[in-house]
């Protein structure tokens, strides 16, 4: 169809349309909430925003609540992650609320429900050519690798499963990988890497 321009199927993207809607028309009470104690506790911005890599590597802002103070040392260098990371942000993150601002991303078109992860632009060259075809789909709020360990696994295996979702996407699969994330965002899965406050820097793949 000549009229249709996204680089996703028109099913995945009347679904993310529908549900992006539904799911901020839903949420609004708690967005409010949210960015009233986020301001609180953070000051403003109370959205943090990062340009990240979207389909085929083509730039685009990130939006999520902001979950980490600007605590600095005393040369004005921010603190490492894990000494910034309030106890209001770590619970918006084990909830998985920090991503709400993402339904804006996804109504633009800049992402999906279901996709691989959209991660740092500093990563593009590190990637090998079999991991970088991950950019071949749209990024997701959730995806293949966050059902199969999330941010606890380790960077090749993430990777090869952003890669698999590639391979193998139909709308079924984009189904049960939502209802299985709900799940685990209930049981509060796989938040973070074992002594991370989030998950480690990808630093490349070793000769």
């Amino acid at each position: 169809m000549e009229w249709y321009n996204f680089p996703m199927p028109l099913e995945k993207r009347i679904f993310d349309i529908t549900a992006a809607c539904l799911g901020m028309i839903a949420t609004a009470p708690i967005w409010l909430l949210i960015i009233i104690i986020n301001f609180l506790f953070h000051g403003t911005p109370v959205i943090f925003h990062q340009v990240r890599p979207g389909y085929k590597g083509k730039p685009f802002t990130l939006y999520k609540f902001r979950t980490m103070d600007d605590a600095r040392t005393s040369t004005g260098e921010l603190l490492p992650d894990s000494n910034r990371l309030t106890g209001f942000g770590r619970l918006l993150r084990t909830l998985s609320l920090d991503e709400l601002p993402e339904l804006i991303n996804i109504l633009r078109g800049d992402m999906s429900f279901v996709g691989p992860r959209p991660l740092l632009m500093e990563y593009l060259t590190l990637y090998s050519p079999a991991q970088a075809r991950r950019h071949d789909a749209v990024p997701g709020l959730t995806g293949w690798a966050q059902i199969h360990g999330r941010n606890a696994a380790d960077w090749p295996t993430r990777l090869a499963m952003d890669v698999w979702y590639v391979d193998h996407w139909s709308f079924w699969l984009d189904m049960r990988i939502i209802l299985t994330t709900l799940w685990k965002v209930i049981r509060r899965e796989n938040i973070s890497q074992l002594g991370q406050a989030t998950v480690e820097y990808f630093k490349g793949n070793k000769d």
